[in-house]
């Protein structure tokens, strides 16, 4: 019989924190088993990724934290994510699309706001957390909701919608009737090739620095150092961490084509759950009419707006992508899922960029 003793539960979830693959027993798990087998818990605190009080998030050992240079835009909220893979198991490093994480990874997301951008350390409201666990038939996604007391949250598949004021790096107040998706509509989104699949964690949205507890590092030679990653060449040959806002990582297309690629280019894309509209966003994409450029759209709809092409170069107004992001209107706005304001300084950046290219006469 397994032993359930306080003290038996406790060493084992300690050890179940860092390497999520330890034998032991915890919520029903037998000894000898799979951790994973266990899953989901019913408290993210029972994962035991976090130590000290919940909501500082400060993971234990094991837990890696990182961000990115460009990452998906969710109504301005502010994320924190962490790394845990199994004890033992490596990711090879992979310089064209996602990371072929080991069965046991589990990928943590935090979104919260800052109470006021401008002085953070003044507090924040955490919203939801979203893990997505990889079991030997595939990832799939878990959402924990927090409470008012920010001291646990707890989890959830139907989701919600929660009002969040709070204030803007200018001393603006802003509201935002934040949603918190449901169960299915992760798989929306996270799929490619009819497989649930992660968006960010690729080597060119993984190279940029983060200040790590020992100091500011670079996040793939981190993850190399703690022996996750492996096959990291130089990163001197690591595609370059454009960061769509900072014109001094790159120039004025590979920003736009960069926030594109993260924000729509995982559905439209070969074999992503817009494939069919022909219209491919994602970064390697190299054909100026599959990236939209004097392109009909295949069914739009109402989403066109009465336009006529996808991008029309030279022309951001008459062009139905720009119009789409504009828009905040359920069947209309892109992306479907994940915003119900404008990110105003992203359609800055696009219309500008459509206004930049070579003029062409669309018919």
């Amino acid at each position: 019989m397994p032993d359930n003793s306080p003290m038996k539960k406790s060493v084992v979830l300690q050890a179940l924190l860092a390497v999520l693959w330890l034998a032991g027993c915890k919520q029903g798990t037998e000894p000898g088993k799979n951790p994973l087998a266990g899953m989901p818990y019913e408290k993210l605190s029972d994962y035991g990724f976090f130590t000290g009080n919940l909501a500082d998030l400060q993971p234990v050992a094991g837990v890696i934290p990182y961000d990115l240079t460009t990452p998906l835009f969710t109504d301005y909220a502010q994320k924190a994510r962490f790394i845990v893979v199994p004890e033992g198991e490596t990711v090879p490093y992979n310089d064209y699309d996602q990371l072929e994480f080991p069965v046991g990874t589990v990928l943590v997301k935090n979104f919260y706001y800052a109470d006021d951008l401008r002085q953070p350390e003044k507090g924040r409201t955490i919203i939801e957390t979203r893990l997505l666990v990889h079991f030997d038939s595939g990832w799939d996604a878990f959402l924990y909701l927090w409470n008012n007391e920010q001291t646990e949250a707890y989890l959830s598949v139907v989701g919600k919608t929660q009002q969040i004021s709070y204030i803007d790096e200018s001393g603006t107040t802003r509201e935002v009737n934040y949603v918190v998706p449901n169960k299915n509509d992760c798989k929306g989104c996270h799929n490619l090739h009819n497989r649930f699949t992660p968006i960010g964690p690729k080597a060119r949205y993984l190279n940029r620095d983060y200040a790590y507890p020992e100091g500011s590092k670079n996040i793939l030679t981190k993850l190399a150092e703690e022996g996750v990653l492996t096959g990291l060449p130089d990163l001197s040959q690591v595609p370059a961490g454009v960061v769509w806002d900072d014109p001094n990582t790159g120039n004025l297309e590979e920003r736009a084509r960069t926030y594109l690629d993260i924000n729509c280019g995982h559905c439209h894309r070969p074999m992503g759950p817009a494939n069919h509209s022909g219209l491919f966003l994602y970064k390697h994409e190299t054909d100026p009419y599959r990236l939209g450029f004097c392109k009909r759209p295949v069914a739009a709809g109402e989403g066109s707006g009465g336009l006529d092409f996808d991008i029309v170069p030279g022309d951001a107004v008459a062009s139905i992508v720009l119009y789409r992001m504009k828009s905040t209107r359920p069947g209309v706005m892109m992306p479907e899922l994940g915003r119900t304001v404008q990110h105003t300084e992203a359609i800055a950046l696009i219309e500008e960029w459509i206004n930049s290219l070579p003029p062409e006469n669309c018919n």
